[in-house]
Order: structure tokens, then C-alpha cells, then sequence
């Protein structure tokens, strides 16, 4: 596996991460930047352990 698959793939995780946050009505652009440093244990931590937020509407 090179570096450049690596980054793919990481790259890739943030915009899932992103996706999951705005489902749960939390702020996408956050779990963006988190996930560009924890990458796995940010989605755990949102999948996990983050509930549902009511919508604002």
C-alpha cells in the first residue's frame, strides 16, 4: 500500500464522517476537520457514542 492510497482513503473516511454528523444534525464541517485528525476514532466516536440530535426545525 502506497502513501498516496493512504490519503485516498483517509480522505474519504472525512467525507463519510461528514455525511454521519449532518444525519445526526450535528455540524458536518466540525466532524470534517476532526476526522482530518483521528480519522477511525472520530467515526467511532460518532457512531457510537454521539446520539441523534432533535432538528431545529
Amino acid at each position: 500500500m502506497n502513501s498516496q492510497s493512504f490519503f485516498v482513503g483517509w480522505g474519504t473516511l472525512t467525507l463519510i464522517n461528514a455525511g454521519l454528523a449532518q444525519g445526526k444534525n450535528r455540524s458536518g464541517l466540525n466532524w470534517f476537520l476532526i476526522s482530518l485528525l483521528l480519522g477511525p476514532i472520530a467515526t467511532f466516536a460518532l457512531v457510537a457514542l454521539c446520539p441523534k440530535l432533535p432538528s431545529k426545525i
